[in-house]
């Protein structure tokens, strides 16, 4: 690449976040016994701890609660050869997906994640409830979780290009920092993990992410029943809805020494 500065040009080799598609295909057998496959959602990722998104996307999108559910994930190939980017994740005998409502929320993009969602209700209809009191957290350290986070962003400080999110203890120490190119993915892989370690739900837990907090990211934090979202950037008007329905404490602007907290400053010390 050629790098200006002022009047001056420069040759120079530069570090790019990958992106990369990934397919995520689901597979379980039907009440007559019979085998079934069909392509769930396609989304635009980072390489890396895909068995951890995928894990994260179902749990948060409601088709597992329990890694009981959870039978398999596998690489598949997409052609002659193996490129990593379709994973199949086969559910436990006796579980079977609503794909009438899966096929009309699905499809994700690494700017807007999944697309679609109808309302607040969908939320509570898969069965999320109001999250418990939770632990309270020092006004002081709420601003520091986002540099802790970018601190451990190892890509991010390579490229540049990668959104992070992560859970902390309420002490502000980090218990998992994933990277992605796009945000809901870094929050899925974070997420994932601590499904597949059965630590959810994360009711001790604060989940900080790069960039702003979306419906979307509140609605997964919600569903892994994280009591608090902290967010470097803004947040929209239906995630401050979702977080106030279900009680979560939800701070944005947390940067340069303040924050903002939309709603449940009751777990704000």
């Amino acid at each position: 690449m050629t790098r200006r500065r002022g009047g001056d040009s420069t040759r120079a080799k530069d570090s790019l976040a990958v992106e990369e598609p990934l397919e995520i295909r689901l597979a379980w057998k039907d009440a007559d016994g019979r085998a079934r496959m069909e392509p769930l959602a396609v989304t635009m990722r980072t390489p890396g701890d895909d068995f951890e998104l995928v894990a994260g996307f179902l749990h948060g999108e409601g088709v597992v609660t329990d890694t009981a559910q959870l039978a398999e994930m596998t690489y598949c190939r997409g052609g002659e050869a193996q490129e990593y980017n379709i994973v199949e994740a086969r559910l436990s005998s006796g579980v079977a997906p609503d794909m009438e409502r899966l096929r009309r929320n699905f499809y994700t993009t690494s700017s807007c994640g999944v697309c679609g969602k109808a309302s607040l209700d969908a939320v509570a209809a898969r069965g999320c409830r109001v999250l418990p009191p939770g632990p309270r957290v020092d006004s002081a350290l709420l601003p520091e979780l986002p540099e802790r986070l970018r601190e451990a962003q190892a890509v991010f400080a390579k490229t540049g290009g990668l959104h992070g999110a992560g859970l902390f203890t309420p002490d502000g120490d980090a218990v998992g920092v994933r990277e992605d190119v796009g945000r809901h993915n870094a929050v899925d892989k974070v997420l994932g993990r601590a499904f597949l370690d059965r630590a959810l739900p994360a009711t001790e837990r604060i989940l900080v992410v790069s960039g702003r907090a979306s419906f979307e990211l509140v609605q997964k934090a919600v569903t892994a029943g994280v009591p608090m979202l902290v967010a470097v950037g803004a947040p929209s008007t239906l995630a401050v809805d979702l977080a106030s329905r279900f009680q979560q404490t939800l701070v944005g602007f947390a940067r340069n020494g303040g924050f903002n907290v939309y709603c449940g400053e009751e777990r704000v010390a």
